[in-house]
């Protein structure tokens, strides 16, 4: 295929599906850095994961203030990753408002870029259903004692991740918003892969 052609394809199909392919290997990169099976197996590294996941995600959310997404995406406050996390973490013996945040994401420069970096946070949300039973299995916790940011939105994740997808794509509808969020996206999962892998403090 030329890649006039494949630009063109991408571009029919939306902003969403041009974000999925233009991030596919920074995904790929992160899951093979990040060792699930032992981030998951003892309380300890799960309550360490969680630990660097809140400080990423405060890094990436306090600066998105609730006007930013008010009219592209409507129920944005009640996608942040923020308040599960910091009941998790209280669940499980930490407090967390002493733990360090992620200082090293992409500015937040406009909407495009917005939707860029929460692309990276929203289809985490979808990884995170499938580890749910793994952690219920192996640690014997659950959305009401420190499982719920895997919990998430639920029964409801497959129709807010579409939500949020239909959303993008109306808003990154122009090659420069496109471009703009996928290199935002690609930017905050090489931020994510550094700050889960990097050497504690």
């Amino acid at each position: 295929m030329q890649r006039g052609q494949r630009d063109a394809d991408t571009s029919a199909a939306g902003a969403m599906q041009a974000l999925r392919s233009a991030t596919w290997p920074a995904h790929e990169r992160l899951e093979r850095c990040v060792d699930v099976k032992t981030r998951f197996s003892t309380l300890a590294s799960y309550r360490d994961h969680l630990a660097k996941m809140w400080g990423f995600c405060a890094g990436l959310e306090q600066p998105i203030d609730a006007d930013t997404f008010a009219a592209a995406l409507p129920d944005y406050e009640s996608r942040r990753k923020l308040p599960s996390l910091t009941r998790d973490l209280h669940a499980l013996g930490i407090d967390a408002d002493h733990l360090p945040v992620c200082r090293t994401l992409p500015a937040c420069t406009d909407l495009a870029v917005a939707f860029g970096r929460l692309y990276v946070l929203e289809g985490a949300t979808l990884g995170a259903r499938v580890l749910l039973p793994i952690v219920k299995r192996e640690l014997g916790l659950d959305a009401e004692h420190g499982a719920a940011y895997l919990e998430s939105y639920g029964s409801a994740t497959g129709e807010r991740w579409a939500v949020f997808g239909a959303a993008l794509d109306a808003w990154c509808a122009t090659p420069e918003r496109r471009s703009a969020a996928i290199a935002a996206a690609i930017d905050t999962f090489a931020a994510l892969q550094s700050w889960l892998t990097e050497a504690p403090a």
